[in-house]
């Protein structure tokens, strides 16, 4: 579903990203982790061309996403995106939050976005708070509607850029729920995310970075019984001693 290729990114002189490879298989959910300025959410934002590459290949559902004649809008379309920060729109109600782009992008009937938004929000039990404003929600909240609005396009994989980061403690289970179901359900994930609880319980695969280079790509329970590298076990020292 996904390939990264041997890609390398600079921010002028600054070496971002280092020759990283790796794939996402359908249905497989990949973490990636790593210590802060490691490349992660650079990483994943180049995988729908939200961040351009200097060198390598993406490949997303047979498209290349760094090719000349790509259609970045139309690929993002099926790729959904949710972000650290929820990106709603403040001055609309969620419901319009999550009917606007279906009829814009999708060219869906107001009345059958409306179905598919209100079906989504019920599932995640926001159905009656669909008349507010994103600001009269908890970030918890926030953060399921971006979920629900990346699900309404009908995606054929999701991109997490640290779901949880700027969510309080106790937010965080309601968010981690939603993503553990989707994961059982089979949805393609790439995950960028420190809740380790969350990788052990779900990933597929570990990526771990470091310095812009993927240091390690291993299957979930050998990256946590024995990461190859010392500065991977040194990372799972510090974040599992606060878990």
């Amino acid at each position: 579903m996904i390939t990264i290729k041997d890609i390398s990114k600079w921010y002028g002189h600054f070496k971002v990203l280092d020759g990283c490879s790796t794939h996402v298989d359908k249905g497989e959910v990949v973490v990636i982790c790593g210590p802060s300025g490691s490349g992660k959410s650079t990483l994943i934002q180049t995988v729908n061309g939200l961040e351009p590459i200097q060198r390598g290949e993406i490949i997303v559902n047979n498209t290349v996403v760094n090719g000349y004649n790509t259609n970045l809008a139309k690929l993002r379309a099926h790729v959904g995106m949710v972000f650290q920060h929820f990106e709603l729109f403040p001055h609309l109600t969620i419901l319009r939050n999550l009917v606007l782009p279906q009829v814009k992008v999708l060219r869906r009937t107001r009345e059958e976005a409306t179905e598919k938004a209100n079906i989504l929000l019920e599932r995640v039990g926001l159905l009656a708070h669909s008349h507010k404003h994103p600001g009269q929600l908890s970030g918890g909240q926030q953060q399921r509607v971006a979920i629900i609005r990346a699900l309404c396009m009908d995606p054929v994989a999701m991109l997490f850029d640290e779901p949880t980061s700027a969510l309080d403690p106790e937010m965080i289970k309601e968010v981690l729920d939603v993503m553990v179901e989707l994961a059982n359900e089979g949805m393609t994930m790439m995950v960028v995310t420190h809740e380790m609880g969350f990788a052990h319980k779900v990933a597929h695969r570990v990526v771990f970075m470091d310095e812009g280079r993927i240091m390690e790509d291993t299957p979930k329970d050998e990256f946590f019984a024995n990461p190859k590298t010392d500065r991977a076990k040194d990372f799972l020292d510090k974040i599992l001693s606060h878990c």
